[in-house]
């Protein structure tokens, strides 16, 4: 799609002509391809709400879809979504804008989320938690709304990771972000496409594209948070060992329940001698 000058989307005018940029882009498609088919989150002719925060993340996930849409390996209708939650400082018309600027069809919903968010939760206490459960709620109100199947978030590879961890060092489970998730109601999807797709692709990406990425000043600039504490372990991890994410991340995908400990998982009361 960026090699093709007479049939390109606004999203991708301008895209790097770089050898480097050119195996970034297939690389990114690649793994978000991959990632639908992989977890099968490809019903034909229904409608997705795809969730742009306007971070890196949500950029790439948007710029992937199209096209993947574009190449007719996505059956699908895409409707991006910016749900503004009232922090202070945000910078409101710079979706709208690009939406409008890369004729993307979308919905701007505004709901004051940030100010439960500052009463509920005590001084000191992160914030992610809450925000979260709001914003997810929000979200899947909008999607019943416009008629949507599923809401696609932005969640990477290594937020997957960092999941995993933060449940395996604070929460005493295993467990992490699914690429594919029926909700409680039963009636939406989420889906994750960039399940395989690495942060730092994410932010190559994004940078070259000159995106106006938007950080999250609710949540990134508390000092201490759980998250950012993995990410440290992981990222010293990473430079003493390269390729140690992509390691740990196939080790999700090859779940041994036999070899856990688990009782719920694996019989291992039955499991017996053979005799002969």
């Amino acid at each position: 799609m960026f090699d093709d000058n007479t049939d390109i989307h606004p999203l991708f005018a301008g895209a790097p002509s770089t050898t480097e940029f050119k195996k970034l882009r297939k690389r990114i498609i690649r793994s978000v391809r991959e990632a639908i088919e992989q977890y099968g989150m490809i019903e034909r002719d229904t409608r997705w709400l795809v969730c742009l925060s306007g971070g890196k993340d949500s950029y790439t996930l948007l710029a992937a879809l199209y096209e993947l849409k574009w190449r007719g390996l996505l059956p699908i209708d895409i409707l991006a979504c910016n749900l503004d939650q009232g922090q202070p400082g945000f910078p409101a018309t710079v979706l709208p804008e690009f939406f409008q600027e890369m004729d993307v069809p979308h919905r701007i919903e505004y709901q004051d989320t940030y100010s439960i968010v500052v009463d509920k939760v005590p001084k000191g206490r992160t914030y992610c938690a809450l925000c979260s459960r709001l914003r997810r709620g929000n979200l899947y109100r909008i999607a019943r709304e416009e008629g949507c199947s599923a809401v696609v978030l932005g969640h990477h590879r290594d937020d997957i990771l960092e999941t995993f961890f933060m449940n395996l060092f604070h929460g005493g489970r295993l467990a992490t972000m699914p690429p594919k998730l029926l909700n409680e109601e039963g009636d939406l999807f989420v889906y994750r496409p960039l399940a395989h797709v690495a942060e730092s692709d994410c932010e190559k990406f994004s940078r070259a594209m000159n995106y106006p990425v938007i950080p999250c000043d609710l949540c990134g600039s508390q000092d201490g948070l759980q998250r950012q504490q993995v990410k440290k372990i992981l990222d010293q991890w990473e430079a003493n060992h390269p390729g140690r994410r992509q390691v740990m991340f196939r080790a999700l995908m090859n779940a041994r329940p036999s070899h856990l400990l688990d009782p719920k998982l694996f019989d291992f009361s039955g499991l017996t001698k053979d005799r002969n």
